[in-house]
């Protein structure tokens, strides 16, 4: 339908045009080209890191950092089962464990205060999730990981210029990730980026990006992995958006207070918090919990927004109760109530930074209306 208010829809109005054109008429297209490490240096100082190494999605940047620490088959990490999977893959895909923590009721964030007593001689890291818009607690991590010598993964995907206590988000980690994909904060279509100080492991992500290749004898490998390198022409579009991330910040945050405006008085729904002590939220999603005295799971409510013209999208299924990984026999009888009720009765409704204050009422009214068929 015309008038469909889609989930995302990405702001693309600034110099995009003007820099791929550029890429176009020098013929540097791939990953060869100077954007890619321009992109790469000027990202990684926004976050206060030394190295940025780009990459073709948040998943293989996980995937990359995962291997680069060393976890190897057998060690055990620490992670939020209320997460996406991709988090999960890049632990099992190196034959290691992901060992699952529940979630906070309020900022949906892992459960910080769980982790210790999930820490055994095997575990080797601590994969953090800045999840929907709030920080972790990375004081309290920081300390966990600094008393028993563990390494910490920070999952900042959705974080771009979000901070924790004045420090930004990706800053925190031994080695940390971001993802471009369109409904971020910057977008590059696709695309990732890992960041970290530490010299040797941005060697070994530099390698683990590009099939192993050694620096002397270019085509003799001594490892194996994938072609994950990041293309010129999405560098171009990484850093025209870039340009704007303060910009796109204060629009999240102002699309954040609007919705809670217009939604703060709805019975039986949780918005999500403006703060977490000194922290703002940061609205990577406009999430909504249905309360339980709202008579459906979060699947029908996404479906009935759908057919009024509403795009939405369920939260986020928990690692303990998905498929691939139960047939597998992990996670046998793990329970963790609050992620479960995240990942039944939680959903995001329109958040794209292209989204109108006209747009922004509609779909306030649209679900206003709807939340009474279901008391």
């Amino acid at each position: 339908m015309s008038d469909f208010i889609p989930v995302n829809e990405p702001l693309l109005n600034g110099n995009e045009k003007k820099y791929l054109c550029e890429c176009i008429d020098t013929g540097w297209i791939s990953s060869e080209g100077p954007f890619v490490k321009e992109f790469e240096s000027k990202f990684s100082k926004t976050v206060n890191r030394e190295f940025g190494i780009s990459v073709t999605n948040g998943t293989a940047a996980l995937e990359i950092a995962v291997r680069a620490i060393g976890i190897t088959e057998g060690d055990e990490v620490i992670m939020p089962t209320f997460t996406i999977i991709s988090c999960a893959e890049a632990v099992t895909r190196v034959g290691a464990v992901p060992v699952l923590v529940d979630s906070d009721p309020d900022t949906w964030n892992m459960c910080v205060d769980q982790i210790e007593s999930k820490i055994t001689p095997k575990t080797k890291a601590i994969m953090v999730v800045h999840i929907y818009g709030l920080p972790v607690d990375m004081d309290k991590v920081l300390d966990i990981a600094k008393r028993h010598n563990l390494k910490i993964v920070e999952d900042a995907a959705e974080m771009h210029g979000q901070t924790y206590n004045g420090r930004p988000c990706g800053s925190f980690g031994d080695i940390s990730i971001f993802s471009f994909y369109p409904n971020k904060h910057i977008t590059t279509g696709e695309g990732g980026m890992i960041v970290t100080n530490d010299e040797e492991l941005v060697e070994k992500c530099r390698s683990l990006r590009n099939l192993c290749f050694q620096r002397e004898v270019r085509y003799v490998h001594e490892e194996l992995s994938g072609n994950y390198r990041f293309t010129n022409l999405q560098a171009a579009v990484g850093l025209a958006q870039l340009e704007r991330l303060e910009e796109f910040v204060e629009k999240k945050r102002n699309m954040g207070r609007r919705y809670t405006e217009l939604l703060k008085d709805v019975k039986g729904i949780k918005l999500p918090k403006e703060y977490e002590g000194d922290n703002q939220n940061i609205y990577w999603v406009y999430g909504i919990v249905l309360g339980d005295e709202i008579k459906c799971d979060n699947r029908e409510f996404v479906k009935k927004l759908g057919e009024k013209g509403i795009g939405s999208r369920t939260f986020f299924w928990c690692m303990h109760e998905q498929p691939v990984y139960t047939e597998r026999g992990l996670f046998k009888n793990e329970k963790y109530p609050v992620a479960e009720k995240l990942a039944r009765k939680g959903l995001y409704i329109p958040s794209g930074l292209a989204l109108t204050d006209e747009q922004i009422e509609c779909v306030a009214d649209v679900f206003k209306q709807l939340i009474t068929e279901f008391v």
